[in-house]
């Protein structure tokens, strides 16, 4: 049986621009993220600053825009002054958050410059787990401004005489976890961000600002705490932080995909309660969202993989291996944040490299290309332009928790300043082909096929690795048809597919 998908793509009918801010990362002081993954001095690619070459090299493959850092549930016990000045007088601390030996060799200094070199905007945390508003006034102060006073002319004094200019910033982390370090009800988070938010403005009115939503869509107070929180600092922030991550333990590929449409559902509902803050003060402004966590993650998840013993420095922690299905997931549901452009303006994969990332290296050897590093790197290569308000006609498929789902989840991208159109396509059936036909109107009538390329691989468990790094790579789909507006393409069974039109 062969199914069949009709899309309509309108010049005229637009989502919202793309805020290529939804490529973003995230770089956390856990496991072998930092010591071991961007950050491995005496490796064979290693620089001056102790940046491995292979790892920044494989960052810009990836096209990622903007990156967070420092954590994550780090974030809530460190302070920020332990990773700056001589290393030599840098003091090693032990991190309550994974259980290990934070020796502070990299930090604020060291990622501004990785940042530099890797060409993403960076997305810096202030603690407010232990520490407030005073210690983020002083972080910041370090950070941005020009000079003469203590904490700017520390940075000075630490080789770094011009400004960072960080502007978004979140305002801690997943505080409303048990698991946090100084946990927060969300009218104590809510309180304290916007005192912490305001201090901030008073030094830099043109921050963008984070408050820290649910954990995530499981947690007994999600919506109530976004409510609240909200209600608490709702002038005073831009964005309300979300975070996701897709689990496939009873090893369902139907139920994983479904996933995917939880997250659709996850968006209206944030949005519907920010909206409804808005309402009670009848105001026109909207809250944003910043998706600053998410993946796929539910292999390395045992207790072993969480902590060891004995507060070891970068232990390997959270090293997800990920397969070919994660890499659909993980297409699907960045689609899926691409189709919300209105309101989804910040999203951070977590993490970039080692820890649940697309990138993972061997301390002291190669570094290799993930699975789902793939259509990651599709997506921020093509993702230039307007998000298309597609109009998708597809055939259905039952899920026991999602009820019925498409079989193909789409996103269109026309970018007005080179009149290419980017398609973006996942069947998520796992054993009918599909024929896709795209009603390109308004599109421009003399394009041409550009890049055609598929994800594919039979076994769904297929991995990359050090021995064979390349086994679930991109291959052409030579199937890519255009006469006039009308695109056509044939879609192999739970595949990934990317396509581009150009004038």
């Amino acid at each position: 049986m062969t199914l069949t998908a009709k899309i309509v793509a309108d010049r005229d009918f637009i989502v919202a621009p793309l805020d290529r801010r939804v490529f973003g990362t995230f770089v956390e002081h856990l496991g072998r993220c930092v010591y071991g993954g961007i950050y491995e001095p005496g490796h064979a690619t290693a620089d001056e600053h102790g940046f491995r070459g292979d790892v920044l090299a494989l960052t810009k493959e990836l096209g990622v825009t903007v990156v967070r850092y420092p954590g994550g549930n780090f974030l809530s016990g460190y302070d920020w002054e332990d990773g700056v000045g001589p290393k030599e007088d840098r003091p090693v601390r032990l991190d309550l958050a994974w259980a290990s030996t934070e020796t502070n060799q990299f930090g604020t200094n060291e990622f501004m410059v990785w940042a530099n070199k890797a060409g993403v905007e960076p997305m810096f945390a202030v603690n407010l787990g232990t520490r407030g508003p005073a210690e983020a006034r002083d972080f910041l102060e370090y950070c941005n401004h020009p000079g003469g006073t203590k904490f700017s002319d520390l940075r000075k004094s630490h080789g770094f005489p011009e400004p960072h200019n960080i502007k978004f910033w979140c305002l801690g982390n997943e505080m409303d976890g048990p698991w946090q370090t100084c946990a927060k009800t969300a009218k104590e988070y809510g309180a304290l961000a916007r005192e912490t938010a305001k201090v901030m403005r008073w030094i830099s009115p043109d921050l963008e600002l984070a408050a820290c939503g649910s954990s995530q869509r499981a947690m007994p107070t999600y919506a109530k705490w976004e409510y609240e929180v909200l209600d608490e600092c709702f002038e005073q922030v831009d964005f309300i932080s979300l975070h996701a991550y897709f689990r496939n333990d009873g090893n369902d590929i139907a139920e994983f995909f479904g996933e995917i449409d939880n997250l659709k559902v996850y968006i209206d509902e944030i949005i519907a309660v920010s909206d409804a803050v808005a309402a009670k003060r009848r105001s026109k402004k909207r809250i944003m969202l910043s998706f600053d966590e998410w993946n796929v993650w539910y292999k390395a998840h045992r207790p072993e993989d969480l902590k060891k013993p004995g507060w070891p420095e970068a232990p390997p922690l959270l090293e997800e291996l990920y397969n070919f299905e994660d890499a659909l997931v993980v297409g699907g549901a960045l689609l899926t944040l691409m189709n919300r452009a209105d309101r989804v303006k910040a999203a951070c994969l977590a993490q970039l490299v080692n820890v649940i990332g697309p990138i993972f290296t061997e301390t002291g050897g190669p570094a290799w290309r993930q699975t789902i590093f793939h259509p990651i790197a599709d997506c921020t290569r093509n993702g230039h332009g307007e998000i298309l308000k597609l109009k998708v006609d597809s055939t259905t498929f039952t899920t026991k928790a999602h009820g019925e789902v498409p079989h193909l989840i789409a996103c269109g991208v026309f970018n007005p300043e080179t009149g290419q159109v980017s398609l973006f396509a996942l069947n998520r059936s796992t054993e009918e082909t599909m024929e896709l036909d795209v009603d390109l109107r308004g599109l421009g009538e003399a394009l041409k096929v550009g890049e055609s390329q598929e994800l594919y691989d039979p076994n769904l468990k297929a991995i990359n690795s050090k021995a064979a790094p390349d086994a679930v790579s991109p291959k052409p789909n030579g199937t890519a048809r255009i006469s006039g507006s009308r695109f056509t393409a044939t879609l192999k069974p739970q595949s990934w597919n990317v396509f581009t039109l150009m004038a």
